[in-house]
């Protein structure tokens, strides 16, 4: 029986694409044809963050932080350099090459396709999303990868405190926008949902099971239990975000292609450079992973929550965000396969 389900597992894994495309166009058919449904759960919503989408995105984490024990968390500071990694990456290189690639494309090479005010609140759109770098679906992108689940704790704990200082300043330069309006119950919120209590269940059950089955039954057995949920909520929360955003797709075809063309180029880019970064510094794959992964993602619900208090929910800067949200997972997802495929060019101590 063990066996057929492993089979089972890895068949749905290796067509994991095949399925996200698959739940995308199942989400858009659903918000068209039955709006109902996504207006009923849109009804469901705090501080702007999606309840019923929370609840998903706490099913993809927990199994992760199974995985995570104080001690190795406490192992971290041995090796700080992928931290180091994930700082530069995020806060000094990230939003810059986001500004100066999607002003390259939407004022540039688009120019023809888009006039300069749509380029301009598509650039601020593109902008929010580059200094806002991923919290809570890189723990998905992570386990994934088979990223080193403490250290990938530490890391985004550490990016939530500095977004709370450095995305305001950052966004403020770029845009020249003097009143940044950031929704902190959103940004707080976000934080305690997707990292504090999913944490905070991982090592409450780990000390449980733990002291009732013993550690190897806990580590052989009860964490394989989860191995399939993660994929499972991802594809649930792909059905849902393409279900409130259908209207936008099917209304915004083209210049949704032309926004997503920068923003794929800007995670392509940013990912590399943080995971090669790795390399030459001799990290882990597990560490290099994650690291790479982390700039990459964005945290697109603060992203799309700012674009809406400064510039509207119909607003061509919100469009820019929430192709943002469309293009996260097949790009990162792909990603994911590089970092995979190459994971035995990295050290494993």
């Amino acid at each position: 029986m063990e066996k057929k389900a492993d089979t089972g597992i890895n068949f749905f894994q290796r067509y994991l694409t095949v399925w996200v495309f698959l739940c995308m166009a199942t989400g858009v058919l659903l918000g068209h044809f039955a709006p109902a449904a996504s207006q009923f759960l849109a009804r469901f919503e705090y501080a702007r963050v999606s309840i019923p989408m929370a609840a998903l995105i706490w099913v993809m984490i927990y199994p992760m932080m199974l995985k995570v024990d104080f001690n190795s968390i406490r192992n971290v500071k041995k090796n700080p350099k992928g931290l180091f990694v994930t700082w530069v990456v995020n806060w000094l290189i990230k939003p810059f090459t986001m500004f100066g690639i999607a002003s390259l494309f939407f004022f540039v090479l688009f120019k023809g396709f888009i006039t300069p005010e749509l380029a301009t609140e598509y650039l601020a759109g593109a902008v929010l999303l580059g200094a806002a770098p991923c919290t809570a679906m890189v723990f998905v992108w992570s386990t994934l990868t088979k990223g080193n689940p403490a250290y990938t704790v530490v890391q985004v704990a550490t990016n939530d405190l500095i977004i709370l200082i450095a995305f305001v300043p950052i966004v403020k330069f770029l845009l020249g926008v003097s009143k940044v309006s950031v929704p902190f119950d959103t940004l707080i919120l976000s934080v305690v949902l997707f990292v504090v209590i999913p944490l905070a269940a991982g090592i409450l059950t780990r000390i449980i099971v733990s002291r009732s089955q013993g550690i190897e039954y806990f580590e052989n057995v009860f964490i394989h239990k989860f191995d399939s949920v993660t994929t499972i909520g991802l594809l649930l929360t792909l059905i849902l975000i393409f279900m409130g955003q259908s209207e936008v797709i099917l209304k915004n075809p083209l210049h949704i292609v032309l926004i997503a063309v920068p923003l794929t180029l800007q995670t392509f880019l940013i990912f590399f450079i943080a995971y090669v970064a790795c390399k030459l510094l001799k990290l882990p794959h597990d560490i290099a992973a994650p690291a790479g992964m982390i700039g990459a993602s964005n945290f697109f619900e603060l992203a799309v929550a700012v674009a809406v208090a400064l510039f509207g929910t119909t607003s061509p800067a919100a469009l820019a965000t929430t192709v943002g949200v469309l293009t996260e997972v097949p790009v990162m997802l792909t990603l994911v396969k590089i970092a995979n495929k190459t994971s035995h060019r990295f050290s494993n101590t």
